[in-house]
């Protein structure tokens, strides 16, 4: 990973957990993101909310198809959670958004839960190592490999 978005990404998770140490879970998941992205852009970084990501599949166009918390530098993918646990789903969506913008690195983060470390996950997209994405399909669409 470069230098870059080492720095930006503990920029990111710093903010993020003074806002939680400071604030604790129990608000809406909005006002985490309003002030998450005040305190990043307070640092100097820009930060885009709620980015639409485009799908498009065999032809088929889906415009808005997701839509991505906070983009930082437009580089890292940060989608926020306001929930009491924080189930596997979360992280997969952050592993698709990355996979769907070709961004390499992206967080959850979850306010909800009881602490900063059980709620904060760290997500790589490395296409060469992500075998679920392949799911084992056939590479051809009659089905012959």
């Amino acid at each position: 990973m470069s230098e870059e978005l080492d720095r930006i990404a503990k920029v990111v998770v710093d903010t993020a957990f003074h806002i939680h140490e400071d604030l604790g879970p129990g608000m809406l998941e909005a006002a985490y993101e309003a002030i998450l992205s005040a305190k990043l852009e307070g640092k100097g970084l820009r930060v885009d909310r709620q980015v639409p990501i485009n799908v498009e599949y065999d032809g088929v166009k889906l415009d808005n198809a997701f839509k991505v918390d906070l983009l930082v530098e437009g580089k890292i993918i940060v989608e926020l959670k306001a929930t009491e646990k924080t189930p596997p789903v979360y992280a997969r969506q952050v592993l698709t958004y990355l996979k769907l913008t070709n961004l390499r690195l992206g967080f959850l983060i979850n306010f909800g839960a009881p602490t900063f470390k059980e709620g904060t996950k760290r997500l790589i997209n490395d296409p060469s190592n992500l075998v679920s994405w392949r799911l084992g399909a056939s590479k051809s669409k009659k089905g012959t490999q």
